[in-house]
């Protein structure tokens, strides 16, 4: 069996990755250890999620990819049991939508940012009937 363990997320400072999606999104910090050299193991994730988000901290060349990992596309997508109340959550906690929430046939979405431009989906599926 595998299954995805985790995927970096390119931030400017590891205490401001954490300050974002740890204490204003409430993921749950799994690990921070120091490596050396000023790099540290960040790992996040959601409440009760088991893939992981590595916070890397950019350095050089890698400092223009902030924020646009993906190229301007959504590229990551926080799956929420109750869309309604994570939402409401999230706005009053401060973070910034790019657009209401929408209803499509898979489900309720909407846009968010973090404070570097990375571009995520809260999204709520639709359950399929049995």
């Amino acid at each position: 069996m595998q299954h995805l363990h985790a995927v970096a997320l390119l931030v400017p400072d590891y205490d401001a990755g954490l300050a974002f999606y740890v204490d204003t999104l409430g993921f749950e910090l799994v690990s921070d250890e120091d490596q050396g050299g000023g790099k540290r193991w960040v790992l996040i994730r959601p409440p009760g999620g088991e893939a992981c988000l590595l916070l890397a901290r950019a350095v050089g060349e890698q400092t223009r990819a902030i924020g646009n990992q993906f190229g301007g596309r959504v590229g990551l997508f926080l799956h929420t049991e109750d869309f309604a109340r994570d939402h409401a959550r999230m706005l009053a906690a401060g973070v910034t939508f790019e657009e209401a929430p929408r209803h499509e046939p898979y489900g309720t979405v909407a846009v968010f940012r973090d404070p570097w431009g990375t571009r995520w989906d809260l999204l709520q599926l639709v359950q399929a009937s049995e």
